[in-house]
């Protein structure tokens, strides 16, 4: 996956509560066994009426929004099923960096697998993000992983927390199949070492 160092981008406030993870990619989207082509369904609920047009009214389709890549939401982003699509969904969408008091937890791993990284703050610090993305047409955030810090093109700004081995591993690209051939000349060796099967050197020893 895509490192992730710094980044910066135009943010959009998603100003609900409890967003589960049908909402952001409904169940009949779920066709695809490849990562790619979500993006278009995001909150289709949301974005869409029943003919297909765009809602106008909904934060995605206005036009001072247009290509977000940082999403403020409220608490408990991501709840109901488990599904990864959901997260697909977002980064496909163009979305690297997501902003609330909480997520659910089982959503914020399948972020950290992707290369999404969910940044967790206090609620009164989120409403401020609020308040100045929603006030400033064209507002960006930079994310500076390595500092833990974010900052505003107005120049506001707050650190956050992160696990040590999910930064590393957003920070170096490492998914779990980066991680898994970090090890690939020891895991050769160790195949080396056990060329027989273990039912055949079983056998062989009856």
């Amino acid at each position: 996956m895509d490192k992730l160092i710094k980044f910066t981008g135009l943010a959009v406030p998603l100003d609900r509560s409890d967003v589960d993870t049908d909402q952001i990619i409904p169940k009949e989207f779920l066709k695809r066994v490849e990562r790619a082509g979500y993006g278009d369904d995001l909150f289709a609920y949301w974005r869409y009426d029943a003919g297909g047009a765009p809602r106008q009214d909904f934060v995605l389709n206005q036009p001072r929004y247009k290509n977000a890549q940082v999403l403020l939401a409220r608490d408990n982003f991501g709840c109901g099923s488990s599904r990864e699509h959901a997260v697909w969904a977002l980064a496909d969408y163009g979305f690297r960096v997501l902003i609330a008091p909480g997520f659910a937890d089982i959503f914020k791993n399948n972020c950290y697998s992707v290369g999404v990284l969910p940044v967790e703050l206090e609620a009164e610090l989120v409403d401020e993000w609020f308040k100045r993305v929603s006030a400033v047409d064209g507002y960006r955030i930079t994310l500076d992983l390595p500092a833990q810090t974010l900052t505003g093109s107005d120049g506001f700004a707050c650190t956050f927390t992160v696990d040590p081995d999910r930064k590393r591993r957003l920070v170096e690209g490492l998914d779990e199949i980066g991680l898994t051939l970090r090890r690939e000349a020891d895991i050769a060796a160790y195949e080396a070492a056990h060329a027989k099967p273990w039912q055949a050197a079983a056998a062989a020893k009856m």
